[in-house]
């Protein structure tokens, strides 16, 4: 260790540390905890991840990758998303699933949970990047998310297992889920947003960089509104904004539309009142002039249709019409 430069003290503490290693132990306590570990001279290791600087040199992984996860797209975002975020979230991610993309994030509270669910709902696979040992979930109401996403996907980290999820772990963590992404959206960001860091970590990489734009007035966009403002990231008004970036071929298979048109006229009179934006079902009934039954079962519907989306509160908004699909290339 001192022929390959490192200092006396370095050395020492090395080699310390080496005499209370066991290996065989440390063997047993992955195998037991359900996860496995691959190094870089791996076959399964991302090719991607190998392009970065300082690339993790080994992988605790549950599940397992694929070629197709190269196809990949991270998500990023605040942990407190407001209304608008939770939907731009949710639909964004939705769609980009749809078309073929497997989608990348990190497990934690918000967009990032928000991400994950969506990408299952959507049946694709999704990939949750840890900054904790791969047995220790965090945070800790994820832990039926992270079971339901190895139903068809990966969650992997680069600590040992039992690390615990301190705060310095997960910048760090955040070069990994931009290194093996093709590119970053980040949806809702605070001016000292964690997503940023990450951000400048994709661009560090030679990653494309999206971001959602958000109300001028909102603090929880300022980052993200910044990000467009100094062109360190790409404007996204919907999904094809980032799958056509990316160069991700069109298929153009439109969804039947029979589905989205109001079946009689109580669908045709709320759904003419419910926007984009969240409407509370309190201002439906008074608009519309309907019941509290008759609009409640009538949104319901409209619900189980894909026409309108409870959004929180009993606030409900109106689903994109149309969605065109994608093939990643």
């Amino acid at each position: 260790m001192r022929a390959a430069g490192l200092d006396t003290r370095a050395a020492q503490n090395i080699a310390t540390r080496k005499l209370q290693i066991a290996p065989d132990v440390e063997m047993e306590t992955l195998i037991g905890s359900g996860a496995r570990a691959i190094t870089w001279h791996d076959d399964e290791y991302p090719e991607r991840l190998k392009e970065i600087y300082d690339l993790p040199p080994v992988l605790y992984l549950r599940g397992e990758l694929l070629p197709q996860d190269a196809r990949s797209i991270l998500l990023v975002g605040t942990r407190a998303p407001t209304a608008y975020g939770r939907e731009a979230a949710y639909e964004l991610t939705h769609d980009i699933a749809s078309g073929g993309v497997v989608i990348v994030s990190g497990l934690a509270r918000g967009v990032d949970a928000i991400a994950h669910r969506a990408a299952f709902e959507a049946g694709q696979r999704t990939i949750a990047v840890m900054g904790s040992g791969i047995d220790v979930i965090y945070a800790r109401e994820h832990e039926r998310l992270a079971s339901d996403i190895l139903e068809n996907g990966v969650v992997m980290s680069e600590y040992p297992v039992g690390t615990r999820p301190v705060a310095k772990n997960f910048p760090r963590r955040n070069r990994i889920i931009s290194g093996i992404t093709l590119g970053t959206v980040v949806i809702e960001a605070a001016e000292r947003s964690g997503a940023l860091p990450t951000a400048r970590h994709a661009l560090e990489q030679d990653r494309e960089v999206f971001a959602v734009p958000g109300n001028i007035f909102s603090l929880a966009s300022r980052g993200t509104n910044r990000l467009i403002r100094d062109s360190a990231a790409k404007l996204v008004t919907g999904y094809e904004d980032v799958l056509e970036e990316l160069n991700l071929t069109y298929v153009g298979k439109q969804m039947e539309m029979a589905a989205l048109i109001p079946h009689d006229d109580d669908e045709s009179k709320i759904f003419s009142l419910v926007t984009y934006d969240p409407i509370h079902i309190d201002q439906i009934i008074r608009s519309s002039g309907e019941g509290i039954s008759t609009a409640s079962s009538t949104l319901a519907m409209m619900e189980l249709k894909g026409l309108v989306r409870q959004v929180g509160g009993m606030n409900y908004n109106r689903l994109q019409e149309t969605q065109a699909k994608y093939e990643a290339v």
